[in-house]
């Protein structure tokens, strides 16, 4: 594989820690070139693509990684190719290569909001139409947008800002163990100590 894209693409050759996959990273504009001889080139023969999934990093610049993952049947290998990319550039779109694409794409813009150029059919297919934001985004408030009730007066569903009664949409990103500095029950330690004998006294 080196021996075939190394010298005509722009290409970083991974192998993954996880069972040794390879990994291709690559640039936005070479993306198209790299997935075409990926498919066609006789030796390499991935000719399946299994999906196309979103990874989110927001403390870098573009912060989304776009995933793919291709499957050769002949050759009975798979190899992850990830590209990068922020909120406002576009990737391409693969749906021309394998039309399965569509659906996988449509699904990493209404999850994470990354575009894609060239798909014809975007919009969302996991949320409602009318959902705002994209639910897997890290700094995405667990709480939501917007919440959903039946509204017996209108005869139909509505959908309101969501009311807390406490603050709950502000998460710092420390794990539970790395924010906690006191654990139930230490307030009660002092009542189950057995006190010693103090200094200077007799033991009867």
């Amino acid at each position: 594989m080196r021996a075939t894209l190394a010298d005509r693409l722009p290409v970083e050759f991974v192998r993954t820690n996880w069972n040794r996959e390879l990994e291709l990273h690559t640039t936005r504009a070479a993306l198209p070139a790299l997935m075409l001889l990926l498919r066609d080139t006789p030796a390499l023969d991935f000719a399946q693509l299994m999906d196309v999934c979103g990874v989110d990093w927001p403390q870098r610049a573009e912060r989304f990684d776009v995933v793919y993952n291709l499957l050769s049947l002949t050759r009975n290998e798979r190899v992850r190719v990830i590209v990068t990319t922020d909120e406002r550039e576009p990737v391409a779109s693969v749906s021309l290569l394998w039309p399965t694409a569509t659906w996988f794409e449509r699904e990493a813009w209404d999850m994470y909001g990354i575009t894609f150029a060239g798909l014809a059919d975007l919009r969302r297919i996991l949320t409602d139409y009318g959902f705002e934001g994209h639910p897997l985004r890290k700094d995405f408030p667990l709480t939501g947008f917007s919440e959903v009730r039946y509204d017996a007066e209108a005869g139909r569903v509505v959908y309101e800002p969501v009311k807390l009664t406490q603050d709950f949409r502000n998460f710092d990103f420390l794990s539970p163990w790395e924010a906690m500095t006191t654990l139930p029950g230490d307030e009660k330690v002092h009542l189950n100590r057995i006190e010693g004998p103090e200094k200077g006294s007799e033991t009867p």
